[in-house]
């Protein structure tokens, strides 16, 4: 049984995934009320208003997956949950239209003067005079930040015949060619646009990337609409251009604070305000909160999720073809991590053949995942891995090679410690599954599950014949064996397997045995 907390007020319909799921128990209050109960939930549902930071993480020592039902998430400490090991998943699409909706229809109103003419008029008023209005047809409109929201204000702003600007980094001229938008820097952006609208995350590039001195470049009677996060704009900045007389409006559905009770933005005429209602639609409020359960509920099966903010991104599809390698990758870090029993440095992974195909930093960081586990005391995952590595001074690092193996698929893992160095090699053969197939230099072929016992020995008769003795002392069936050796009376190693853990004592006996140079006991 999994137990979700939903501490922000959310569509029932949408939460209908979770409702129906007979593996889970929802509590929908907030994090105040249910401080006790903080360490029992598997997942945690939040909008904008509940803050997940450092300390509610830690609280959260269940904690597996964040579910933001919305597109943003400044409200969420990434760094410190990735640290958790906690996956931060959105929803990308849910408020797309809802919010180029509300952006254009915040436009329509600027530049009409829609609001300041609707409040004369319920005064009483008909002064028409005083609301001549400015067209968008023929005008230019810039926009910062061209993902799914500015491509959906692009297209509504076409169909109205105004020329569309972008400034975003990664868009490419292929793109803007088919979406019939003009690609340019920021300062052509600045000077030329007539109105000029933000649809960035908030980021500490994008953090005032409209201020003081970037709106001074502007035209004058410049038309500005910040509908994404509060902070793109720099409220400083606007009101002092509000007050030489540069702006000709504002448009403003996100504020630095909210809600804004105190900012001078509210004093101007020319400054029309909404309450953060991009996403505020019945179809959005629906959408965002199905999205997260959906991707919530997945997760918890143990199925991929497709919305993740510190996880790669995998389809289902992609998902059932790196499963195999993901599995083999994990169960290869954990069977180093047990036989280096000292401090490691440097981990390095090359991949060969067809699973260079697929999407391998996931693999990498399964494999850092299952070498971490026995070393650390706290939760580590594909999420956290790469974090804790690099906190305890092991640099990673993978790259492919052409394939030599003679296996379809390879994946070698070298690791360097203070004193000594170990290199496994595995690969996945289909309807057989994930097999070991050299462990330092030997070659070997054996099932990485299990109770295992790994022996390097010297090369000579009788030893592997004293190891079945002792093992049968002590009531241990070998389930299977495996040998190698690189040459006649040199060094050598076995692989064993059994159905149950074994005994100290049993290990001492085996220590004792001439010619063993050291064991290993390995669980998967």
């Amino acid at each position: 049984m999994f137990r979700i907390l939903v501490s922000d007020k959310m569509s029932g319909d949408g939460l209908k995934p979770l409702l129906d799921a007979e593996n889970v128990e929802i509590v929908q209050q907030n994090v105040a009320d249910v401080e006790e109960q903080l360490h029992t939930f598997d997942a945690l549902l939040v909008r904008s208003a509940t803050k997940v930071t450092e300390e509610l993480l830690s609280k959260m020592s269940q904690l597996k997956i964040v579910g933001r039902a919305g597109v943003g998430v400044d409200n969420i400490d990434i760094e410190a949950a990735t640290k958790h090991g906690v996956v931060v998943i959105n929803a990308p699409n849910g408020n797309t239209i809802s919010t180029a909706e509300h952006t254009f229809a915040m436009m329509a109103s600027l530049v009409r003067h829609i609001p300041q003419a609707n409040i004369s008029v319920k005064s009483r008023e008909w002064n028409r005079s005083a609301f001549v209005g400015t067209e968008l047809y023929g005008k230019s409109l810039g926009i910062v930040g061209f993902g799914r929201i500015g491509t959906e204000i692009a297209n509504r702003a076409r169909a109205f015949g105004m020329d569309v600007l972008v400034f975003d980094p990664f868009l490419t001229k292929e793109r803007a060619i088919k979406m019939g938008v003009t690609v340019c820097t920021l300062d052509e952006l600045l000077q030329t646009a007539d109105i000029i609208t933000v649809h960035t995350p908030l980021t500490k590039e994008t953090k005032g990337i409209l201020n003081k001195e970037t709106i001074a470049k502007t035209k004058k009677g410049i038309y500005l609409l910040n509908c994404a996060r509060g902070g793109i704009i720099d409220e400083e900045g606007l009101i002092y251009h509000l007050e030489n007389g540069h702006i000709a409006g504002v448009a403003l559905d996100v504020f630095e604070v909210e809600p804004p009770q105190s900012s001078k933005l509210l004093d101007f005429e020319q400054v029309i305000t909404t309450p953060h209602l991009g996403a505020s639609t019945k179809e959005a409020q629906l959408n965002v909160a199905a999205q997260v359960s959906e991707e919530v509920l997945l997760f918890l099966d143990g199925n991929p999720v497709t919305s993740s903010i510190n996880l790669p991104t995998l389809s289902k599809e992609v998902y059932e073809k790196i499963q195999p390698f993901h599995l083999l990758a994990k169960q290869m870090g954990n069977i180093v991590s047990q036989c280096m029993k000292e401090p490691v440095h440097d981990i390095s992974i090359d991949f060969e053949g067809s699973v260079t195909d697929l999407e391998t930093s996931y693999i990498t960081k399964s494999l850092i995942t299952g070498f971490l586990r026995p070393r650390v005391d706290s939760t580590v995952n594909e999420v956290n891995a790469g974090i804790i590595a690099q906190e305890r001074g092991i640099s990673f690092g993978e790259k492919y090679i052409p394939n030599n193996s003679g296996y379809e698929n390879c994946i070698t893992v070298k690791v360097s410690g203070d004193h000594s160095a170990f290199e496994i090699k595995g690969t996945y053969v289909p309807h057989y599954g994930q097999r070991i197939v050299a462990l330092n230099g030997f070659d070997i072929d054996f099932y990485p599950v299990g109770h295992l016992l790994y022996i390097q020995h010297t090369d000579k008769p009788g030893v592997i014949g004293r190891v079945g003795q002792i093992l049968g002392e002590h009531g241990l069936n070998i389930a299977t064996m495996q040998v190698g050796r690189k040459n006649k009376g040199g060094e050598a190693i076995m692989m064993l397997s059994f159905d149950k853990q074994l005994e100290q004592a049993s290990l001492n006996e085996l220590k004792n045995i001439q010619d063993i140079v050291s064991i290993h006991t390995i669980e998967l």
